[in-house]
C-alpha cells in the first residue's frame, strides 16, 4: 500500500510521473518509520484522552462508543483489540497520543476530483448575488476535456493527498466533467488508480453537443458511454435535478447502470423538491446525496429504507444555499452521512472537519452525531463495514487530534487539529 492510495489499491506499473509526483510529496510531508511499515508488526497507541470506536455498549446516549483513558492495538492493516490503556496486551511498538483523542478515518463518500479549470470568477459573482445553477458545470467539462491526462492525474493527487492530511482515508469520486464517451472514460480510469469508491456520472448535465436533445444524450449515457466506463467504476450516479435530468431519465440511467453492475447512488433533491430521493429509495440506492428540499414523505421513506441521506454542507456554504435539516432527519431515524461535495463550481472543500462544524452550527446535529456522521455515516454511504469504525476486525483508518475530545472538530472550527493519521495500519501523516 501506497501513501497515494486512499483505498490501498496497489498502483500500477510502471508509474505515471504525476503518481510519482504525489509519493513524494507525500513522503517529503510525512515521517513513517520501519515498525510502521512492517506487516506483521504490532503497535499499541496508548495514553488516548478519548477513543471514538463507533460501536456503541447497550445504553449508551451517544452512537460513538467512546473510551476514555483509551488505547488501541493494530496488528498489520486491521485493528486487533480496543480498550483502557491499563489492559493492553503487549505489542512490538508503542506509540503514545499524549492524552489526546483518536477517531476512525473520515470516510467521504461524494466529491468530484478529477477536474481541470479554474471557477473563481463565478464564485465571486455568485457570492455577489447571482445564484448557483446547474449550467456552471459545462465551464469545467470544456477545462476538463482539453486537459491532458497528466494534468487531470496531477490535479486529482493533489487533493487525494489535501484530503488526506485533513484525516481522509477512504473517498470516493466521480466522473461527470468529460461528457463524452473518450472523456468520462479516462477520468474513471485515472480515479481507479487511487480509489476503489469510483463513481460513474456520465449523466451529470446534458453534454453541450446534445443540448437540442436530451433524449440522445441519455441513450448515449446509457449506451456506447455506459460500456466503456463500467469496467473502471463501482457506482453510477445521475444529477436529478430541473436543469439536469428529470425523473424517469434518472431512472433510465440507474437501471441501465445496474444492469451492468454498477450500484446506484443519487444527486437527489438539492435544488428543489424533485423525484430523486423516492427514486433513489424504490432502486436500493446507497445514497441520496444532498437531501436540501424534502416533503415528508421523503423523509419517511429514507428513514424506513437502506438509502442513506448524504448531506454536503460546504454546498450550501458556498452557495449561501438552504441548509439541509439534519435535525429532521436524524429524528425520524434515517441514517446520515456528511461529505465535502469537494468540486470546483460549488463546494471547493476538501475538509471533512469543516463540514462537521457546519453541520454543528448550521445543520441541527451535535458534535457526535456529526462526527459518526463523517465516519461510520460514510461507510453506510459505502455500504462498507470495515471502514468507519474502530472494532477488532475493521480496518486500522485512524485520526489523532491534537486535542482531547472529537468535540473540538466543532469547538475550534478552521484549526487545523490532525496530528497523524494511519491507514491500513500504517502511518502516513
Amino acid at each position: 500500500m501506497t501513501p497515494d492510495h486512499p483505498c490501498g489499491r496497489s498502483a500500477p506499473e510502471p508509474r505515471t510521473t504525476a503518481e510519482q509526483a504525489s509519493k513524494d510529496a507525500m513522503s517529503n510531508a510525512t515521517t513513517v518509520s520501519p515498525a510502521h511499515s512492517a506487516s506483521t508488526a504490532s503497535t499499541l497507541i496508548t495514553n488516548i484522552a478519548a477513543l471514538v470506536t463507533n460501536d456503541p455498549s447497550p445504553g449508551d446516549s451517544s452512537p460513538l462508543g467512546l473510551i476514555q483513558d483509551a488505547a488501541v492495538v493494530i496488528e498489520g492493516d486491521r485493528i486487533a483489540w480496543t480498550g483502557d490503556h491499563r489492559k493492553a496486551p503487549a505489542t512490538d511498538n508503542r506509540v503514545d497520543a499524549g492524552g489526546r483523542a483518536v477517531l476512525p478515518g473520515f470516510v467521504d463518500s461524494h466529491s468530484h476530483l478529477v477536474f481541470a479549470g479554474d471557477r473563481t470568477q463565478e464564485f465571486n459573482a455568485r457570492m455577489s448575488g447571482r445564484p448557483y445553477s446547474a449550467g456552471g458545470i459545462r465551464t469545467t467539462v470544456a477545462a476538463t476535456r482539453a486537459a491532458s491526462d497528466e494534468e487531470l492525474e496531477r490535479n486529482l493527487t493533489h487533493y487525494l493527498a489535501e484530503a488526506l492530511r485533513q484525516g481522509t482515508t477512504t473517498l470516493e469520486t466521480k466522473s461527470g466533467y468529460g461528457l463524452t464517451v473518450e472523456d468520462e472514460a479516462r477520468a474513471l480510469r485515472l480515479a481507479a488508480r487511487h480509489t476503489d469508491e469510483v463513481t460513474y456520472l456520465g449523466a451529470h448535465v446534458v453534454a453541450p453537443e446534445y443540448a437540442g436533445d436530451p433524449a440522445a444524450y441519455v441513450d448515449l449515457v446509457t449506451g456506447e458511454m455506459l460500456d466503456a466506463c463500467a469496467p473502471h467504476a463501482r457506482w453510477i450516479d445521475v444529477f436529478c435535478e430541473k436543469g439536469a435530468f428529470d425523473g424517469d431519465q434518472a431512472r433510465a440511467v440507474l437501471t441501465a447502470g445496474r444492469a451492468k453492475g454498477l450500484q446506484p447512488r443519487v444527486h437527489a433533491n438539492q435544488l428543489s423538491h424533485g423525484p430523486g430521493v423516492q427514486l433513489a429509495v424504490e432502486l436500493d440506492a446507497a445514497s441520496a446525496d444532498h437531501c436540501t428540499h424534502l416533503t415528508d414523505a421523503d423523509v419517511d421513506a429514507l428513514a424506513n429504507s437502506a438509502t442513506v441521506a448524504t448531506l454536503l454542507p460546504g454546498a450550501e456554504f458556498s452557495t449561501r444555499a438552504e441548509w439541509p435539516d439534519a435535525r429532521r432527519l436524524l429524528d425520524a431515524g434515517a441514517t446520515v452521512a456528511l461529505s465535502t461535495d469537494c468540486n470546483p463550481g460549488s463546494s471547493f472543500t476538501s475538509s471533512v472537519p469543516f463540514c462537521v462544524a457546519l453541520a454543528v452550527r448550521d445543520m441541527g446535529m451535535t458534535p457526535d452525531e456529526a462526527v459518526w456522521s463523517a465516519t461510520a455515516g460514510g461507510a453506510a454511504a459505502l455500504r462498507r463495514t470495515d471502514i468507519g469504525r474502530l472494532t477488532p476486525g475493521s480496518r486500522a483508518d485512524l485520526v489523532l487530534l491534537d486535542a482531547p475530545s472529537h468535540v473540538h472538530l466543532a469547538y475550534r472550527p478552521g484549526v487545523p487539529l490532525v496530528a497523524g493519521v494511519w491507514r491500513g495500519g500504517v502511518r502516513v501523516v
